[in-house]
């Protein structure tokens, strides 16, 4: 500053006295001029005495333009100097009082150096861009410390309470379990994949929050510029990303977001393990609707006009936050393929479907790409996942061999299993729809998901086959195998898997339940009908109406009606004590079976009670052989498979 001033009062004296010079000059001029007039008779003669002094008088006038040019420029130099000296102030006062006041200033010094930059012929000039640029350095370094500091000052972590504020109605929890909404558990209601489910989901408005007040962003994006005139990209970058991705991180842990590993994931019990995979689902879609979409607001503002710079940042400050949620996805996606989590990689599958565009979108640019890439990434080994699982699973159906026993012919845990696992299939049709096409351009996605159904019902009736036969009692084994597809046929025909399969594979099952009926009523019933048949008993020779041996009629003796009433009683408490434990869980079933076996055995008892029973009553101890009445065998029918123990009273 001292070199700047010696300068400019060296320069004032040299033109005091050039202007003095020009005093006396301008004298002697005008002298010649009135000798010139009295001598005008003699111009001839004196012209050319005279041509120096005019030649004189012309550089004396060029002089005097010179030191008018060089007065004005001095003036503007002076100029400069003072306008210097106000930024100079402004800044050494720093940008924390006035900071509109102090961007003012530098842009001001900013000038200056362009100014003096171009007068490189003022031997001062260097120094004063030296001290002009060291004082600019400064200037953008308390900038640095200013951004620093807003950004810091603004910059808190969102409670989960806002951010569920900011959710539709639909997705907003309805108890106090953080992060976890209200019907998001691993066992989806019915209605949980509906069209109309989804169709609310696409639509609804999600609010993401203000993570800085909107008033202090314009205030940030003139300091961002100032450091990017400045060169400071990368010193921009350092502040932004270290303030902002702890921030988000920290949002994040409040919300419930955890760091797992693949190890974590593989010790977990499936219970816990199908819990977090609902939060995480949750987690996802508030991250990136919410909180990443906050962000790139935050960042598309503060650096508008540097695009490479904002996807920069953003990238940057979002890494670490969404590779804890992807690396998550990413356990699971490689965890031990089992049948119980087809519906979960289906579930989060899903949500990274819903989420493509929105990451597509908030993750632009050529420095995002590597987050875009990990994320569709997730999705392709969801898909191919839950696809091998698919495939797991129809081969663990026609192969289980488990030995759990269904000793009373019920419906067996694995047809129930089967068939809910089915019914769930229906409920993410549309899911499986794009889970198909990611590894198949075909059409006729329907016909795909009807093939792998039909598969799947097909292993489960030849496994039903092999597990039938480990019954001794032949009767049991059509009971069982009535039970179990009667199960397949009633469940097929109360969901929207009637309308994959079809009326034929309902019709073609219902006959081989009918069928099992039938052989359960032959094999079961026919040994005691023989014991009531009139085959038999007619004598080998004729006889008397009424004959001395106790026969009548028929020739038949009353020993053998005895015998013949005898087996049966013994043969049909056997079937009444065994059969009454065993079990036909529908009651419709249930009672036309009793009916149909009414439908034979009654008429036939009563039939063989009246014509043989005469014989028997005119005996001794009649009621030792005719035991029962028909109505008595009837209750007694009543209760067949009902699963009684051997102790459990009658009822």
């Amino acid at each position: 500053m001292g070199v700047a001033v010696v300068g400019t009062d060296s320069l004032s004296e040299r033109a005091a006295k050039m202007r003095e010079s020009l005093q006396k000059s301008q004298t002697i001029a005008d002298s010649v001029v009135t000798i010139l007039g009295s001598f005008d008779h003699r111009l001839s003669v004196l012209e050319t005495a005279m041509r120096p002094t005019q030649i004189r008088t012309h550089s004396v006038r060029k002089a005097h333009e010179n030191i008018d040019k060089t007065s004005k420029a001095a003036e503007v130099l002076l100029a400069q100097f003072d306008l210097y000296r106000q930024a100079e102030t402004k800044i050494l006062r720093g940008p924390h009082e006035d900071l509109e006041s102090y961007l003012e200033a530098i842009e001001q010094l900013r000038n200056n150096i362009k100014f003096f930059s171009s007068k490189k012929g003022f031997k001062s000039s260097d120094g004063v861009l030296n001290n002009a640029n060291t004082l600019l350095s400064k200037a953008i370094s308390k900038l640095e410390d200013e951004f620093k500091q807003l950004l810091l000052s603004y910059s808190k972590p969102v409670e989960p309470d806002r951010l569920f504020d900011c959710l539709p109605n639909s997705l907003r929890p309805s108890s106090g379990s953080p992060g976890h909404q209200g019907d998001a558990s691993g066992k989806s209601p019915s209605n949980h994949h509906s069209e109309q489910h989804k169709s609310n989901l696409e639509n609804a408005v999600y609010t993401p929050p203000a993570l800085i007040p909107p008033r202090i962003l314009p205030l940030l994006h003139d300091l961002a510029q100032q450091m990017v005139q400045a060169g400071h990209h990368q010193q921009l970058l350092k502040i932004y990303r270290d303030t902002r991705s702890s921030v988000l991180e920290e949002s994040l842990r409040k919300l419930g977001v955890e760091k797992l590993s693949k190890d974590d994931v593989q010790k977990m019990q499936w219970e816990v393990l199908e819990a977090k995979i609902g939060n995480w689902i949750h987690f996802m879609r508030i991250a990136v609707k919410l909180l990443f979409a906050g962000e790139r607001v935050v960042c598309d503002q503060i650096f508008e006009g540097f695009d490479s710079l904002a996807d920069q940042c953003f990238s940057e400050v979002t890494a670490s936050s969404v590779s804890v949620l992807l690396s998550f996805g990413d356990a699971i996606a490689k965890s031990k393929r089992s049948p119980e989590k087809l519906f979960v990689l289906l579930d989060m599958y899903e949500i990274m479907r819903e989420l493509h565009s929105e990451i597509e979108m908030k993750f632009k640019g050529k420095a995002c790409s590597e987050i875009r890439e990990s994320a569709f990434g997730l999705t392709k080994r969801l898909a191919q996942t839950a696809q091998e699982t698919f495939g797991d699973f129809e081969e663990a159906v026609e192969k289980d061999a488990t030995k759990t026993a269904v000793s009373d012919g019920t419906v067996h845990p694995l047809t129930s299993y089967v068939i809910n696992y089915v019914k769930f299939l229906f409920d993410y049709q549309s899911t499986l729809k794009q889970l198909f096409q990611e590894f198949d351009n075909k059409d006729g996605t329907s016909s795909q998901l009807a093939s792998v159904t039909t598969r799947i019902m097909q292993a489960l009736q030849t496994n039903l086959d092999g597990k039938s036969k480990q019954y001794k009692d032949i009767a049991l084994t059509h009971l069982f195998l009535m039970n179990n597809i009667h199960y397949m046929v009633r469940s097929v025909r109360r969901s929207e898997a009637k309308d994959l399969l079809g009326d034929d594979w309902v019709q073609r099952h219902r006959r081989i339940v009918q069928q099992n009926a039938n052989s359960y009523k032959r094999s079961a019933w026919s040994k005691i009908l023989q014991c009531l048949s009139i085959q038999g008993l007619a004598s080998s020779g004729g006889g008397s109406s009424m004959g001395g041996d106790g026969g009548n009629s028929s020739g038949a003796s009353r020993a053998l009606i005895k015998e013949r009433f005898r087996t049966f009683n013994m043969q049909f408490e056997e079937l009444h004590q065994k059969q009454s434990q065993w079990t036909v869980p529908d009651s419709e079933l249930r009672e036309s079976l009793r009916l149909a076996v009414a439908e034979v055995l009654l008429p036939a008892y009563r039939s063989f009670v009246k014509r043989f029973g005469p014989m028997v009553e005119s005996g001794k101890n009649p009621q030792k052989y005719i035991r029962y009445t028909a109505e008595d065998l009837e209750r007694m029918l009543g209760e067949f498979f009902e699963g009684k123990n051997l102790n459990e009273p009658r009822r």
